[in-house]
């Protein structure tokens, strides 16, 4: 799903109905180079992509930490200090001056609907309006909002997914780009860009719930064929173990980290008190795994059809590095659950190596995708 393919440049970028516009996508040989920035409450991350053989490979990448209060749940409460770090960034990324970026999917509003084949995007447009008071509780003057068709056989009926999100939300990052001196090309739902990461894209790909296990909280995605129908957070997050394991086993920051990554939930007995610190939060994310699995995986139809059989969970975000993991959440919902592939569209391991560790990779799908965009 894409809020934006395209973005309008100059002195339009202060103009948010064309920043969110995608009716006349710019071809990508006409685009400038683009980085990836992924913006968190607790930092900005950015990569970029250049052509190497057949693929790809990395420019350059890097994070900056934000200082709290700048962006607080997704949202943005200081957009001069925002654009402050972007200038840093920029300063990062070896002249490129154009950005692709993600919106927070705690302010989203994700759904899926079915329009006439065929359907001319301005009438696809009005019937989204028509839903908003059955789905989003903002009207569409206060909105942003955009629609991606999610690849099916012919038929009478297309299904979309449509991402809404509120226009002061927006406008507070398409003015921090603005004031950093970056070009916006896109803004897009974080569960896009980790899906352009990690799904494979294809017809016969199953619906896969893909998990951002971050430091505060987690995202939850819903991917039909690699496109989100679904998003939620919960305050979950893997920063909880981190201070668990300090209070309670008595470790350092640097000691509790290591833990999680190599013994996790697959400590020793006599780890008693680190794999207790670890197990009330492993338990609560497994609870909400276990709960938006289960009702994407029974939902019916009017017929009485499984609409949206889940066959596959993806963990991504750095603290699904936790040793053990995919296993412990599959035996709670008694399904595959693996950490997402999120190189494999970028390169062939056996022609490059990225210079990102492969656990510190997992904090960068939300990047990886987003410079996948114009790549």
């Amino acid at each position: 799903m894409r809020l934006t393919a395209s973005i309008s440049l100059g002195e339009r970028m202060s103009d948010l109905s064309r920043a969110l516009s995608r009716a006349f996508p710019m071809p990508k040989s006409l685009l400038p180079p683009a980085a990836g920035i992924d913006i968190s409450d607790a930092s900005v991350k950015w990569l970029v992509l250049e052509p190497y053989g057949n693929a790809k490979r990395i420019r350059t990448y890097g994070e900056v930490p934000l200082k709290d209060g700048i962006v607080i749940s997704g949202v943005i409460q200081d957009t001069r200090a925002l654009a402050q770090a972007l200038a840093e960034v920029r300063g990062h990324l070896g002249g490129i001056r154009s950005a692709h970026a993600a919106l927070p999917e705690e302010a989203a509003y994700v759904f899926s609907m079915t329009v006439p084949h065929a359907t001319p995007r301005e009438q696809v447009l009005r019937m989204i309006e028509f839903e908003f008071e059955g789905r989003v509780p903002i009207p569409p003057s206060a909105a942003v909002y955009d629609f991606n068709f999610i690849p099916a056989r012919a038929s009478e009926q297309e299904e979309i997914s449509v991402t809404v999100f509120p226009r002061d939300i927006a406008q507070a990052y398409v003015d921090s780009f603005r004031m950093a001196g970056l070009t916006l090309l896109s803004l897009e739902v974080e569960a896009s860009s980790i899906a352009r990461a990690v799904s494979s894209g294809g017809q016969e790909e199953p619906v896969t719930l893909v998990v951002d296990f971050g430091r505060a909280r987690t995202g939850f995605a819903v991917l039909k064929r690699g496109v989100p129908i679904f998003t939620s957070t919960v305050e979950v997050g893997g920063d909880a173990i981190t201070h668990a394991l300090v209070d309670g086993a008595h470790l350092t920051a640097e000691q509790a980290a290591e833990f999680k990554n190599e013994q996790g939930l697959m400590a020793a007995k006599g780890e008693s008190a680190a794999l207790e610190a670890i197990s009330g939060t492993a338990s609560a994310l497994a609870d909400e795994i276990s709960r938006h699995y289960h009702y994407w995986d029974t939902r019916r139809n009017d017929r009485g059809d499984r609409m949206t059989p889940v066959g596959d969970v993806v963990l991504v975000g750095g603290n699904a590095n936790l040793k053990g993991l995919p296993e412990y959440i599959a035996g709670r919902v008694q399904s595959k659950v693996e950490r997402g592939e999120v190189w494999r569209h970028v390169a062939n391991f056996d022609e490059y190596i990225p210079p990102i560790d492969r656990r510190i990779s997992l904090q960068y799908a939300t990047a990886i995708g987003l410079a996948l965009r114009g790549a």
